[in-house]
């Protein structure tokens, strides 16, 4: 029988569990990077709603100062958030082995 993960009547399972595994890790860096995407995208769209109140072709110092505030106060609060989260993942794990 053949699958995604090679021939599953030949391969030793060693072998298999290394490819599993190895394509896990792919679909975490897929969704790491689709999750850092979306962070940017509406951090800029909020930042930008909050702070360019009148658009133009370019930015006011007034403006500058406030879109680099509200992206640092989000990219705190994702760091804040990340930590948490790491951190409660890693406990779990700890109290189910």
């Amino acid at each position: 029988m053949s699958s995604l993960f090679g021939s599953t009547s030949t391969a030793p399972a060693s072998d298999m569990a290394a490819r599993k595994e190895a394509v896990m890790q792919s679909v975490r860096s897929e969704i790491a990077l689709a999750n850092a995407q979306e962070l940017m995208n509406k951090t800029n769209e909020k930042c930008f709603a909050k702070c360019v109140t009148k658009p133009s072709t370019s930015l006011s110092s007034s403006e500058e100062t406030c879109l680099a505030r509200c992206l640092d106060r989000y990219m705190e609060a994702f760091n804040v958030v990340s930590k948490t989260y790491i951190a409660r993942i890693s406990k779990e794990r700890l109290e189910h082995h």
